[in-house]
């Protein structure tokens, strides 16, 4: 991610909250979460098996694509909810709140449009390689009978 597409930064005495057009980090600044939160992070074999397990402890980048709502909650934090994840809450003043919900709820609609037709586009160049993949190995396995 670069600075470059950073929409919105927040910073708190604990946590910064970056939303980056595609992202959203919320990173710890101080103690032991923030080691392990480094050690998870750059080590995506470990963000894959422990995320689960951290993500109660430490909030990890999410992917805009993979909210499924964001809303204010009771206690006035923002709530990120995110299918088959724990709920993320981000304790922000109101202003804050609001105006982080607003530029998700902004952002996410495109994030998952994108990542729609990204798969879509995806899918087509399979289709259209699949031939030609098919050919290739009729051809090896033509080869492999005369070779016996």
């Amino acid at each position: 991610m670069s600075t470059e597409d950073v929409v919105m930064v927040i910073d708190k005495p604990h946590f910064t909250v970056k939303l980056h057009q595609t992202v959203l980090e919320v990173d710890l600044k101080k103690g032991v979460k923030e080691e392990l939160e480094d050690v998870v992070e750059a080590k995506p074999i470990l963000r894959e098996s422990l995320g689960l397990l951290f993500q109660t402890i430490i909030p990890l980048d999410i992917r805009l694509r993979d909210i499924e709502s964001v809303k204010l909650d009771k206690k006035g934090q923002v709530q990120i909810v995110i299918p088959h994840r724990r709920d993320i809450h981000i304790p922000l003043k109101p202003n804050e709140s609001k105006r982080l919900i607003e530029k998700l709820n902004e952002l996410i609609p495109k994030e998952k449009e994108r990542a729609v037709r990204d798969l879509q586009e995806s899918e087509k160049e399979r289709k259209a390689f699949e031939p030609r993949l098919a050919e290739e190995e009729a051809e090896t396995r033509r080869e492999t009978m005369r070779g016996l």
